[in-house]
């Protein structure tokens, strides 16, 4: 392989890799189908379990995104963040 070919590759993969941690955590970044385990983590400091995964699973079927850690770090996903009740509290654990 070329010295070109090689350095080619190389900045390709590191350019897809950047691109990857860009999207990470963002709207979109979270499967339907991995919500209940993204919410497990997310809830798991809670007293009240059962109710948190189950309101965190509707935000994120709704968001895509779950914050990271099990409190704070809402302005990751801004569609969890601004999700309220109808009485304007948040909505999202």
């Amino acid at each position: 392989m070329g010295r070109f070919q090689f350095y080619f590759l190389v900045i390709l993969v590191a350019s897809m890799a950047i691109i990857q941690l860009s999207n990470a955590g963002g709207e979109g970044s979270v499967p339907v189908e991995e919500c209940p385990t993204a919410c497990s983590v997310r809830c798991s400091a809670t007293h009240h379990p059962g109710n948190c995964i189950d309101v965190c699973q509707d935000c994120c079927g709704k968001c895509l995104c779950v914050p990271s850690g099990t409190v704070g770090n809402k302005d990751e996903c801004p569609c969890y963040r601004d999700l309220k009740t109808k009485y304007g509290t948040p909505k999202c654990p």
